[in-house]
C-alpha cells in the first residue's frame, strides 16, 4: 500500500510552458473556420468597444461647450469664439483664453440637445453592437473548447486501450483516475475562461494604444510606459508560481491515490488497526497539496494587485498631465475624458493577462499530465495482416520454448514447452512466484513474451489480433470481479446478446439461480460495484455463471476456490466442473484437492515446469509435487499418527 512507500518523489521540474502550449492550440486547430469567425468577431467587437468612448468624448465637449458658452453671454450676440478670446487676453484672463481657443463654443449658445442625443445614439447602437459580437465569439468558443474536450477524452479512451498491462500496475489507479478527471476538467475550463479573454485583450490593447496617441501622443507615451513594468513583474511572478502549480496537480493525484486505496481497503485498514498511519500519510499529504496550492495560489494572486497599483499610477499621471493641457488649450476636455477611459481601458486587458497567468499555468500544468499520459508508451499493435481462428476452435494450446521477464535483465520464465490437447484441463501449480499466473497473462497477450511461440490451433497468437484472441477465452479469478449493475446485466457481460434463457440455464447449472430468487428484485436486484449484498461465495458463483453464458473456447479459472468455505467450495467445484466439460481449461490452484482430476499437471518453480503428468504419476515420482501434496495433507495424518 503506498502508506508503507517512501515520501515525495523526484523534485518537480518547471513545466515546459511553450511547447505544451503549442500542443494545447493544436487541440482546437480541427475547428479553424470556427476559429477565424471567433477571431473576426472580436475584433469587430474590441473596435466597437474602442472607438465608443472618443465618440462619448465627444458628448462631454457638447455638454461643457454649452456650459461655457452659456457663461459667456456677456458678450453681444454674434460674437465669435476669436472675438471672445481676443476680449479675455485684453482683460488679463490669459488662462481663460487659453482653454477656450482649445473649445468649439458659440458664445451666448447654451447646450445643443440635438447634437448631443445623436452622439448618445450612436454610442449606445455600438455598445449594443460589441455586446452582440462579444456574444457570438463567446457562445462560439466554447462549442469549440467542448469539441477539443470531446476528442481529448475521446483519444485518452482510445490511448487506455492501447496501453500494456505493466502501465495500469505501475502507476497508482487515483493518480491515473485524476490525470482523466480532475486534470481534464481543469484544462478544459482554463482554456474556455482564457482562448478569447487573451485575444480580446491583445486586441483592446492594440486598439486603445492607437487611439491614445491620435489623441495626445505625449499621455500615449507616458502610458506605454506601464507595460515593460507589468510585463517584467508578471514574468518574474510567473516563473516562480509555475513549479508550484505544477506540484499542486501532482499532489492531487498523489492524494487521490491514497484516498481511493484506502477506501479500497479499509477492512484491512481497520483489522490491522492501521487506521492512523491512514490518517497520518492523508494528512501528510493534503498538507503537501495545501502548501503547494496556496505558494502556487499566493505568488500569481501577487500580480493582480501589482499591475493595478502600476496602473493607478497611470491614471495618477495622466489626470494631472490632462488637466494641465486641456488649461493650456492642447486638447479638449471631452478628449481628456476619452483618453483617461481609454487609460483604465488599457490597463484593465494588462492585469487581466496577468490574472490569467496563474489560470494558464494550471491548466498547462494539467495539460502536461494529459499529454504525459498520451505519450506513454502502447503495446505492440496487433499484426497486419491478422490471423484468424476457428469459430468455436478446438482448444489444442501449445507453449513452445517460450521465455519472459517483466525486466529483460531478470528472466521469469525461460524455455518453457508443454501442450495442452482440445478439451483437456491442464492444472498450473507451483509455489508463489514459480510463474503461474504470468503464464496465463502471456496466454492471454496481456504481456508479450520475449522468446519462442504461443500457439492456439497451430496459429501464432502473436499473429491474432488481441480481440480476436481474447474472445476465446473466458477468466474466473481469485478476485471476485462485479460491476455496479443489475445480477442479469453482470452475468451478460461476456456475451452481451445472450437471451433470458440462456441467462436463467447458466445460473441454475452455477447454483446461483436459488439465491438470486430469494433477492426481493431477483435478476433485476441492482449491484453495487464491489457487489455489496452478497458472499464471497456468491459473487465468486455469479463469475463462474457468467463465464458460462460467455461460452468460450478456451477457460482459465485462477484461484477460484482460495476464498471460500468448504461447502462453497464443493458447488462450486460442481460448477467448474460443468464448465469445463468439453473445454480445454487452465486451472491455477493452491489446494491441490481441486485439481485431482486434471488431465495434465504442470508443476512450477522460477518459472519453469520441473515436473508434468496425471495427478498419481506426480504422487508416484515422490518429487516436488508429492511434497506439495503431502504438506496439504500428510502431516496432519503423520501428526496423529505419532500422537496415538
Amino acid at each position: 500500500m503506498s502508506m508503507m512507500r517512501g515520501r515525495g518523489g523526484p523534485p518537480q521540474k518547471a513545466m515546459q510552458f511553450g511547447p505544451s502550449l503549442k500542443r494545447i492550440l493544436g487541440l482546437i486547430a480541427p475547428d479553424k473556420w470556427r476559429i477565424t469567425a471567433v477571431i473576426t468577431m472580436a475584433t469587430i467587437s474590441v473596435g466597437l468597444s474602442v472607438v465608443a468612448p472618443k465618440i462619448l468624448g465627444h458628448a462631454t465637449d457638447i455638454i461643457f461647450n454649452g456650459v461655457v458658452g452659456k457663461m459667456l453671454e456677456q458678450f453681444p450676440a454674434g460674437t465669435t469664439k476669436e472675438q471672445a478670446v481676443a476680449a479675455l487676453r485684453a482683460s488679463g484672463q490669459g488662462q481663460l483664453a487659453d482653454m477656450l481657443s482649445g473649445m468649439n463654443v458659440v458664445p451666448g449658445q447654451g447646450l445643443d440637445l440635438a447634437a448631443l442625443g445623436a452622439v448618445l445614439t450612436i454610442v449606445l447602437c455600438l455598445y449594443i453592437a460589441a455586446f452582440f459580437f462579444n456574444w457570438s465569439q463567446g457562445f462560439m468558443t466554447t462549442g469549440i473548447v467542448q469539441r477539443a474536450m470531446y476528442r481529448l477524452r475521446r483519444d485518452i479512451e482510445d490511448k487506455l486501450d492501447r496501453l500494456p498491462m505493466s502501465h495500469f500496475q505501475q502507476e497508482s489507479r487515483g493518480d491515473l483516475l485524476s490525470r482523466v478527471t480532475n486534470d481534464i476538467d481543469n484544462f478544459s475550463q482554463t482554456l474556455n475562461q482564457t482562448l478569447t479573454q487573451v485575444l480580446i485583450a491583445v486586441l483592446t490593447v492594440g486598439g486603445v494604444i492607437g487611439m491614445m496617441f491620435s489623441i495626445s501622443p505625449l499621455l500615449a507615451g507616458i502610458s506605454l510606459l506601464t507595460i515593460p513594468l507589468i510585463a517584467g513583474m508578471t514574468f518574474m511572478i510567473a516563473k516562480r508560481s509555475q513549479v508550484q502549480f505544477a506540484a499542486q496537480w501532482r499532489s492531487t493525484g498523489e492524494l487521490n491515490g491514497h484516498v481511493e486505496e484506502m477506501f479500497t481497503g479499509h477492512e484491512i485498514i481497520k483489522a490491522f488497526g492501521q487506521q492512523q498511519q491512514a490518517i497520518d500519510k492523508f494528512a501528510t499529504s493534503n498538507d503537501e497539496l495545501y502548501a503547494s496550492s496556496a505558494k502556487a495560489q499566493f505568488i500569481s494572486g501577487i500580480i493582480m494587485p501589482g499591475t493595478n497599483f502600476v496602473s493607478n499610477l497611470n491614471y495618477v499621471v495622466v489626470a494631472v498631465l490632462g488637466g494641465i493641457q486641456v488649461a493650456q488649450g492642447v486638447i479638449t476636455i471631452g478628449s481628456v475624458q476619452a483618453f483617461i477611459q481609454y487609460s483604465r481601458q488599457f490597463s484593465q486587458p494588462l492585469s487581466q493577462l496577468a490574472s490569467m497567468i496563474n489560470l494558464l499555468q494550471s491548466g498547462v500544468a494539467s495539460a502536461e499530465r494529459v499529454f504525459e499520459l498520451l505519450d506513454a508508451e502502447e503495446q505492440r499493435p496487433d499484426h497486419v495482416p491478422a490471423a484468424a481462428l476457428a469459430k468455436p476452435p478446438a482448444g489444442r494450446v501449445a507453449f513452445d520454448n517460450v521465455s519472459f521477464g517483466y525486466r529483460p535483465e531478470q528472466p521469469l520464465i525461460k524455455d518453457l514447452s508443454f501442450t495442452a490437447e482440445p478439451g483437456e484441463t491442464v492444472a498450473i501449480v507451483g509455489p508463489t512466484g514459480a510463474g503461474k499466473t504470468t503464464l496465463v497473462n502471456l496466454l492471454m497477450r496481456f504481456y508479450e513474451i520475449d522468446g519462442g511461440t504461443i500457439t492456439i490451433d497451430g496459429v501464432n497468437t502473436a499473429l491474432l489480433t488481441r480481440d480476436d484472441l481474447r474472445s476465446q477465452f473466458a477468466m474466473v479469478l481469485q478476485d471476485a470481479w462485479l460491476f455496479g449493475g443489475t445480477i442479469r446485466e453482470n452475468l451478460a457481460y461476456g456475451r452481451l446478446d445472450a437471451t433470458e434463457a440462456e441467462i436463467i440455464e447458466a445460473a441454475e447449472a452455477t447454483h446461483v439461480d436459488h439465491f438470486v430468487r430469494s433477492l426481493p428484485d431477483g435478476y433485476d436486484t441492482v449491484l453495487t460495484d464491489d457487489g455489496g449484498g452478497l458472499s464471497q461465495g456468491q459473487r465468486q458463483l455469479m463469475t463462474i455463471a457468467r463465464a458460462w453464458v460467455a461460452n468460450p473456447g478456451i477457460l482459465i479459472l485462477d484461484e477460484a476456490t482460495s476464498s471460500v468455505d468448504t461447502r462453497t467450495e464443493v458447488m462450486i467445484r460442481q460448477a467448474m466442473n460443468k464448465l469445463r466439460a468439453n473445454r480445454t481449461s487452465f486451472v491455477i490452484a493452491h489446494r491441490l484437492s481441486t485439481i485431482r482430476d486434471a488431465d495434465l499437471i504442470l508443476v512450477m518453480d522460477q518459472g519453469s515446469i520441473i515436473e508434468q503428468g496425471t495427478h498419481e504419476e506426480l504422487l508416484a515420482g515422490k518429487g516436488f509435487y508429492y511434497d506439495l501434496y503431502m504438506s496439504q495433507f500428510g502431516e496432519p495424518l503423520v501428526e496423529e499418527v505419532s500422537q496415538s
